[in-house]
């Protein structure tokens, strides 16, 4: 019978698979999360069947060690008792893409027969003309290759998270630290001081001469003129906040005043938003540790708290016009804010700034603040789990593979560190 051990909100569940040839206890272990909504009656149930299940298959060999089982039938498993618990439906299907190259030259192998300098190969492989299963010419660029590797690495982290491998073989290939650079957009610090110093000040828009009629029918002009304008104060917050907190766009578009803790400057990150079939709608975050507290800095703390009475009034003001509900980004009339409003503003930001400066802002995506977040942490040396809790990623191994630039500049800075520590005194 397997054994089943309370680990926080998690189970460990354990089953017994006899001893190998030196009698030492075989054991495949997996850890199983319930919903958090069930009742304790409930989520003992649901434990129970899962761990039936999970010895089921153990015992039917459908879970075996590194030795037996080969890539493509880990994968599958994979799928079935992590990635269904783990990873949101969209992103799966984005992963089937990368399978359908991996599979058709790794996936005979078994997990142990998977070493650093073969995975190596097949990677530069696919940068060769001839590799691609579209038939086109040329090989892949390096931003799917990146993907590539970053997905296959990802099941292998699984993989030694159960005890099935000992290792992930995926980590001991050399980064290029380039190639994860180009493969993400960010600001700079000092480009992000200077972004958020240019959208706290009003600008001006040139509005161009036009003719009109006035009350008596008698036509006019009006000269082209200047007009001032200045970015809302919702966007403001939530640009600042994407930088400060390295929340993703949906999780902030979904955030309510209910998940801010004024008191202790922390945000819970309890929901996400989503467009499905053109359709804006809500869901659970992106995984499990995705549910996270976030802590940020008290000015930003006051600026919230400041926008929130704001709000109270205006809610007020609208009286049977509000048809909102609780959140914090909103439209005039108090429902949620448009999922592309926020990155149409900041687009339009950047595209203002390099017009009025000569040294330009790289024209990165909204979810390249979230990049810039992590590798300022990173730069300024926040040890890598703190990060990766942060980000709400499920592995530190995914935080270190995306975030090796940043990695590699903070390793250089540190063995200056070293440097002028270890020098003889006088």
């Amino acid at each position: 019978m397997a054994s089943i051990e309370k680990r926080g909100n998690s189970y460990r569940i354990t089953v017994s698979m006899g001893r190998d040839i030196y009698g030492k206890k075989i054991y495949q272990k997996t850890t199983f999360t319930p919903d958090p909504t069930l009742s304790e009656k409930k989520k003992d149930r649901a434990v129970q069947d899962f761990a039936r299940e999970f010895e089921m298959k153990v015992k039917n060999k459908l879970i075996m060690d590194g030795r037996n089982i080969t890539l493509k039938e880990f994968i599958e498993t994979w799928k079935s008792d992590y990635a269904k618990e783990h990873i949101e439906a969209s992103t799966l299907q984005s992963y089937n893409d990368e399978f359908n190259r991996i599979l058709p030259k790794l996936g005979h192998l078994k997990l142990t027969e998977l070493k650093p300098h073969m995975l190596n190969s097949f990677f530069l492989s696919l940068s060769k003309d001839g590799c691609r299963i579209d038939g086109k010419k040329g090989g892949y660029s390096k931003n799917t290759i990146a993907k590539t590797r970053g997905v296959l690495s990802s099941v292998l982290g699984t993989a030694v998270d159960w005890e099935i491998i000992p290792n992930n073989p995926c980590e001991k290939i050399r980064y290029n630290a380039e190639e994860s650079a180009d493969r993400i957009k960010y600001f700079t610090p000092e480009q992000a001081i200077s972004f958020i110093e240019f959208i706290e000040e009003p600008y001006y828009i040139t509005v161009k001469a036009s003719k009109r009629i006035d009350d008596t029918g008698k036509p006019y002009e009006v000269p082209e003129y200047k007009s001032k304008r200045e970015m809302k104060e919702q966007i403001k917050v939530f640009i600042i906040l994407a930088i400060y907190t390295g929340m993703r766009k949906g999780e902030l578009v979904a955030l309510k005043w209910s998940d801010i803790d004024f008191d202790n400057d922390l945000i819970s990150v309890n929901s996400s938003t989503t467009i499905i079939n053109k359709k804006q709608g809500i869901k659970a975050p992106k995984s499990k540790t995705s549910h996270r507290k976030i802590s940020i800095p008290h000015f930003l703390t006051d600026r919230l708290k400041a926008m929130y009475d704001e709000r109270e009034e205006y809610k007020a003001s609208l009286m049977d016009y509000w048809q909102g509900d609780d959140w914090v980004f909103i439209q005039k009339n108090g429902k949620q804010i448009n999922y592309y409003t926020p990155y149409s503003a900041f687009h339009d930001a950047i595209l203002r700034y390099n017009e009025s400066h000569e040294e330009k802002l790289p024209v990165i995506p909204l979810h390249g603040l979230r990049h810039t977040s992590a590798t300022l942490l990173i730069s300024n040396n926040m040890d890598i789990r703190t990060v990766s809790s942060r980000m709400g990623h499920a592995q530190t191994s995914t935080t270190m593979n995306i975030y090796a630039h940043a990695l590699e500049s903070a390793d250089k800075e540190s063995a200056g560190i070293l440097a002028n520590a270890l020098k003889k005194k006088p």
